[in-house]
């Protein structure tokens, strides 16, 4: 039976890596995603299948669990907008931590029991420490994850906690020493794990509220990887081999792509970590009287009919206006005309890591025909024409020239190496990090107003009437 369990445990887990590959291209997602759940569906049957041999008949409880659960997931699955996406994956990185609070305080009670009879065996001091920090790190994920989806659903605003850093440095310092002690001396009251999961729960509160809404997408990732280090943690306390490897899976993976994310934007890792990034929104230095060349849907489509290469940078805006499959069928007009159209991906558009691969796989568009940032950079100048679909941040040429700009240093795509820019926008609001962006005031910028599908309509209309 044992050898059985383990079989079957080893499939689950070759299933969830060959899952977490095939996430790595579009083309294959559907698939990756297929297996992953196959693996995961796998291991659960597995675990409810072992303690039936003991007599244990909890059943009932966990298949209402399970139901309740699918069904729910089901629902939302289905009715949550693209553009909602980012909010549901931080609820479910908020669930996810919750369950592990769930399952240490659950454990952590039932400690008090063993700690004040001395007649019991004790609990090891690894188990206790590793309970503790299964619950540090779900609270964290949990709150930080509610106030990252608050703040994305437009629900809380961004405000500054006064000195948010050194008061996250407290908190976390407090915290392991409120654990050590905890493991050092542990007693039967109940008292300091309950301190410890208030303390826990704010953390999360004060790591998460200063930061900036432009620097969400690492944030998801960060708490997603967050998610994952308290399942291997409870993997631990359980025993289970497939919570410890789907555990660390999450949480690997989360961590790998915050520090891309982090490269991407020009942050330090120990900065995400306390929470001191991407809280200011102004700044940027004073560059006088701007004006504004606006341009009409005829000029544009004349522009993009007679160019030899066109380039496309999503942005937000495009999943606002759901405008990517509008995108798409632009694309393929101006193909019958021998026009080469590429799509520019910075690996922070949008509000969660991949939010314009995902949005641009569900049109349909070519996985070949979208560069990523480097290689968007060094083709940038054979463009003719670079038609901006509501990204704002991730084309600011104050990340490049002004020091005193909030996002200065930062990766950008160098969109004014091409020869032509159209920015399409709803108005001249700033974008998500709260900052003028001087590339609408320059000479080779031309703005197109207007929602983005409804703009991309009349540019389609224009080009196929031009012949």
């Amino acid at each position: 039976m044992i050898a059985i369990v383990n079989l079957l445990y080893l499939i689950s887990v070759i299933l969830l890596i060959l899952g977490l590959r095939n996430l790595s291209n579009p083309s294959t997602a559907r698939k990756g995603n297929l297996r992953a759940a196959s693996g995961m569906v796998l291991a659960i049957a597995t675990t409810l299948f072992v303690p039936l041999e003991s007599g244990d008949n909890n059943y009932y409880w966990i298949a209402m669990g399970i139901i309740i659960g699918s069904v729910i997931g089901l629902v939302v699955s289905n009715r949550v907008k693209m553009t909602a996406m980012p909010e549901l994956v931080s609820l479910f990185n908020g669930l996810g931590g919750a369950c592990a609070v769930t399952i240490s305080f659950i454990e952590l009670y039932g400690f008090q029991e063993v700690f004040g009879d001395p007649s019991l065996s004790q609990v090891s001091y690894g188990r206790h420490a590793t309970t503790q920090l299964a619950m540090l790190v779900g609270a964290v994920a949990f709150t930080g994850s509610m106030i990252a989806y608050g703040k994305l659903a437009g629900k809380i605003g961004d405000w500054q906690i006064p000195f948010s850093t050194y008061i996250n440095i407290v908190f976390l310092l407090t915290l392991v020493g409120l654990i050590g002690y905890q493991v050092l001396y542990p007693d039967e009251s109940f008292t300091l794990p309950l301190i410890t999961l208030g303390l826990a729960l704010f953390y999360g509160f004060t790591f998460v509220q200063p930061i900036g809404g432009a620097d969400m997408p690492v944030v998801i990732s960060l708490l997603n990887a967050f998610t994952g280090i308290a399942a291997a943690l409870a993997g631990i306390i359980y025993e289970s081999q497939m919570m410890l490897i789907g555990g660390i899976l999450v949480g690997s993976s989360g961590t790998i792509l915050t520090i891309l994310m982090c490269e991407a934007m020009n942050r330090s890792l120990f900065n995400v970590i306390i929470g001191g990034f991407g809280g200011e929104s102004g700044g940027g230095k004073d560059r006088g009287e701007q004006v504004v060349q606006e341009a009409n849907a005829t000029d544009v489509a004349i522009m993009m009919r007679y160019a030899q290469n066109v380039m496309v940078v999503p942005g937000y805006g495009m999943a606002v206006a759901q405008a990517q499959k509008t995108c798409k069928e632009l694309d393929d007009v101006l193909h019958k005309y021998n026009v080469n159209v590429k799509y520019a991906i910075h690996p922070v558009a949008g509000r969660m890591p991949g939010h314009m691969n995902v949005l641009l796989a569900e049109a349909d568009v070519p996985y070949p025909k979208l560069f990523d940032l480097d290689d968007a950079n060094r083709v940038m100048d054979e463009s003719d024409v670079t038609l901006v679909v509501g990204a704002n941040d991730v084309v600011n040429p104050a990340a490049l020239d002004d020091p005193s700009s909030p996002i200065y240093g930062m990766p950008i795509l160098e969109i004014l190496k091409s020869k032509n820019v159209i920015v399409m926008k709803r108005s001249m609001n700033p974008g998500y990090a709260g900052i003028q962006n001087p590339l609408f005031f320059h000479e080779k910028t031309k703005m197109l107003f207007g929602d983005a599908r409804s703009s991309i309509e009349n540019l389609i209309s224009e080009v196929r009437t031009l012949g």
